[in-house]
């Protein structure tokens, strides 16, 4: 039998992981090869999920817990979706606030299932706003969670600065610099997922063949769980009804802007925030991917909707409970504003628990 091609992007939260793994997707296609998609959060009611389900591809969702925490649900994902899809490659999304993958995701699908995968190159994307600070020393999370971000880097087999689009030329220059010293064995990339500027390297280093996956960290996990419970972790699906059409873009960048001032007036450092609206003839999402950065209006539903199913999620070094009063109120304030009516349908917020891997490899086989 074929072995199933295993693609696992990684990166810290607002990277650019969901954008890049939908392109990679639509070029898979293109070239007539199946694809399966298997995203990752700590709770139920994921944006990304819904997106690239909106976007027509087969996604599976592992909840509860990182892939590593929750490896046995990982491979009977992917299983539904070889029964139901037969797909030639598999694009996984882990958690953002995540590392040590190599060790307890990576190795394990060598050792244990070698016969049924081949495990691509893993590439991990840099995201620029925190990165930049982080390698300066000027990040605005703590220290614990730049161990993390630091970390991610430290396993990649590649490195992939994204959002060149976004980013000066000088900037960019000294970016590659930093990211080149403190990991100089590590090839590097730079593009952009959104308008594919470089993209094809990417592509081209996934397809490659070799000893890859086999950086095993010597990490902290006391300063990992640390870390990830400085965030204030957020999901949230509510149902939103109007008497007269109203615009849904229009809709979830206010509720992203509403949400990017309130965090700013309390201090509250946003590592990723999103809001996803879904219609049955459309949908749209909004982001924000820092404190510093305007909100962006990444998939647009370009329509008028009575109503629509909005998702938010959160992820904010913040008090979960404090994020919780912020969104509800937050979505009240904006639907009013719209002339509509909102009804709360899930709410969840806390703070990640720590890492317990399923497997954890101490030697690369």
């Amino acid at each position: 039998m074929k072995r199933l091609r295993f693609i696992m992007i990684g990166g810290f939260l607002g990277a650019g992981k969901t954008t890049t793994i939908s392109r990679l997707a639509h070029s898979y296609l293109n070239q007539g090869r199946r694809v399966g998609l298997v995203t990752n959060d700590q709770a139920q009611d994921l944006v990304d999920t819904n997106s690239l389900r909106a976007q027509g591809f087969p996604v599976e969702e592992v909840a509860g817990a990182c892939f590593c925490c929750r490896f046995d649900d990982l491979i009977s994902k992917v299983g539904r979706l070889q029964e139901g899809e037969r797909p030639d490659l598999i694009l996984a999304e882990p958690v953002g606030s995540c590392t040590d993958l190599v060790a307890t995701v990576v190795q394990p699908l060598r050792d244990l299932y070698g016969e049924r995968f081949e495990v691509a190159p893993y590439a991990v994307l840099f995201k620029p706003s925190h990165g930049l600070r982080i390698l300066r020393n000027e990040s605005g999370f703590s220290p614990k969670a730049a161990y993390i971000f630091r970390k991610q880097l430290e396993e990649a087999d590649a490195i992939i600065i994204n959002r060149v689009d976004e980013i000066d030329p000088a900037t960019l220059a000294e970016l590659s610099d930093l990211v080149s010293d403190e990991y100089p064995a590590v090839p590097l990339l730079r593009m952009s997922a959104k308008t594919g500027q470089g993209f094809e390297a990417l592509v081209e280093l996934l397809d490659q063949q070799g000893p890859f996956g086999r950086k095993i960290l010597d990490i902290d996990y006391d300063i990992y769980a640390e870390g990830e419970a400085e965030l204030g972790w957020l999901n949230s699906a509510v149902r939103v009804s109007a008497a007269q059409p109203l615009d849904l873009d229009a809709l979830l960048l206010d509720i992203v802007s509403h949400l990017r001032e309130e965090f700013r007036e309390t201090g509250a450092e946003v590592a990723h925030l999103k809001a996803i609206g879904l219609h049955d003839l459309s949908f749209g999402v909004a982001n924000l991917v820092s404190s510093a950065s305007e909100p962006e209006l990444s998939l647009p539903a370009k329509g008028k909707v009575t109503e629509a199913e909005v998702i938010v999620n959160a992820r904010v070094a913040a008090d979960p409970a404090a994020l919780e009063e912020q969104v509800r109120e937050t979505l009240r304030e904006v639907c009013s504003k719209h002339h509509a009516t909102v009804e709360f349908q899930s709410m969840q917020s806390f703070r990640p628990g720590r890492p317990q891997p399923t497997h954890r490899y101490a030697v690369a086989k």
